[in-house]
C-alpha cells in the first residue's frame, strides 16, 4: 500500500525526514508549505512541489498524513488543524509546550478518529539501546543509579530556540530525548520525584541546559543532564548496580563493563595518599573482577515509519504511545516547577 505525506515547516528536521522518506518505496512526500519564502525556495531546489498555503495543503485529498515540523509553538494548532481536515498527523518533538496542550491534541485525536504520533527519533540511538539491554540483563546486578548526560560548548543555536515563547531552552530541545529514553527503562515504576537546577550561562531567557534528579519508587535514582558550555564532556552514560558498572563515554563509542566475579578480597593493599592509607577506596585486584566491551547496538530509525505505515494499516499498534509523551511532559513541567522554587517536587501520577 502506498502512502502520502506532507510536510509543514521545512527546516533542517524536515529535510532529514525528506531524506529517510526517499528511501522508501511505500511511502511519498506530496510537497511541502514553509512560512519563509527561503525554505520554500529550498523545496523548489530540490523539485519538491511546494503548497500555496497551509490550508491548500489540508485540502489535498492525496494527503493521507501530515509532518508538523515547525517550531514548538506552533505544533499543537496546525495538528489538530490537520486532524480536523482528515489527515493523520507526526509532530515533531517536543509535541508541545504543557501537558494542557497535549490534551487537547490527545482529545482532537480521540474526537476525529485520526492516528496521531511524536517523533521520538532517539528511541532508535545505539547507545541508549545498550544501555537498556544491559539493565534489563541483570549482568550488573541491582541498578541504583544511572546518569545520562550530552554536553557541548558551543551554546543554543541562533534561532528560535532562544525563544522562551516560542518553546525554546535544553529542556524542551534535548531533554525532552533523555527523559523519553529514560522513562523506557521502568516504565511500570512511578516516578516519586524530581529536583532540577536550570542554567543560563550563554541566554538569560531560556535555559541553555539543566540538571535533574529523577527518583523512582524502586530506588533508582537517574540523573539526566543537558549542558552547552561545557569544553570538557562527561561520559554519555554511567551505569551502577550492586554487581558492576557500566560507561559509555561519547556516542560512537562501546561500553565498558566492569563487574564483580565472585572472588574474595581479603589481602586488600592499601592505597597510600599524602594524608594517610584507605583500604576502602583501594582497586580491586584482577582476579576479582572481569572487564569487557560490549558493541553498542545498531538502531534503525526506519523502523518509525514503517510502525507508522503499519498503524495506517492497522496492522501494528504505535510505537510511541501518546501515554508516554504525556509523561515525559509532565516530567518536564515538574523540572520547569522545581527550578522556580528550589523544592524536590512530589509527583501524584
Amino acid at each position: 500500500m502506498k502512502h502520502t505525506l506532507a510536510m509543514v515547516g521545512f527546516g533542517g528536521m524536515a529535510g532529514w525526514h525528506y531524506d529517510l522518506i526517499e528511501e522508501f518505496e511505500d511511502l511519498t512526500v506530496a510537497g511541502v508549505w514553509d512560512i519563509k519564502e527561503e525554505q520554500r525556495e529550498l523545496a523548489r531546489s530540490k523539485e519538491i512541489h511546494v503548497y500555496g498555503s497551509l490550508k491548500e495543503l489540508l485540502a489535498d485529498p492525496a494527503v493521507e498524513l501530515v509532518l508538523v515540523a515547525t517550531p514548538n509553538d506552533a505544533h499543537k494548532e496546525i495538528a489538530i488543524r490537520a486532524m480536523e481536515a482528515g489527515k493523520h498527523v507526526i509532530s515533531e518533538k517536543p509535541v508541545t509546550l504543557s501537558s494542557k496542550d497535549l490534551r487537547e491534541m490527545m482529545d482532537a485525536a480521540e474526537r476525529t478518529g485520526m492516528f496521531f504520533t511524536v517523533h521520538q527519533n532517539r528511541r532508535w540511538d545505539g547507545d541508549f539501546l545498550t544501555v537498556k539491554k544491559v539493565i534489563e540483563s541483570g549482568s550488573l546486578g541491582e541498578i541504583y543509579r544511572v546518569e545520562s548526560r550530552v554536553h557541548g560548548s558551543r551554546g543554543i543555536p541562533g534561532d528560535w530556540r532562544q525563544e522562551k515563547e516560542r518553546g525554546g531552552g535544553m529542556v524542551l530541545d534535548w531533554g525532552v530525548h533523555l527523559l523519553d529514553q529514560i522513562m523506557l527503562f521502568f516504565p511500570d515504576v512511578k516516578l516519586q520525584t524530581v529536583y532540577a537546577t536550570l542554567t543560563h550561562v550563554t541566554n538569560h531567557l531560556v535555559d541553555d541546559g539543566f540538571t535533574a534528579d529523577l527518583g523512582f519508587a524502586n530506588g533508582v535514582h537517574i540523573l539526566v543532564e543537558v549542558g552547552t558550555s561545557n569544553f570538557i564532556n562527561l561520559p554519555r552514560w554511567y551505569v551502577l548496580g550492586s554487581n558492576g558498572s557500566a560507561v559509555i563515554t561519547n556516542w560512537g563509542q562501546d561500553m565498558q563493563v566492569v563487574r564483580a566475579v565472585g572472588k574474595t578480597e581479603e589481602d586488600v593493599v592499601p592505597v597510600r595518599t599524602a594524608a594517610g592509607l584507605t583500604k576502602t577506596m583501594a582497586p580491586r585486584r584482577d582476579d576479582s573482577i572481569c572487564t569487557e566491551e560490549v558493541m553498542v547496538e545498531g538502531g534503525n530509525v526506519k523502523e518509525f515509519y514503517q510502525n507508522v505505515m503499519a498503524v495506517l494499516e492497522k496492522r501494528e499498534e504505535s510505537i510511541i504511545k501518546l501515554s508516554q509523551v504525556m509523561r515525559v511532559m509532565k516530567v518536564m513541567e515538574a523540572i520547569f516547577e522545581s527550578d522556580a522554587t528550589r523544592q524536590v517536587i512530589n509527583l501524584e501520577d
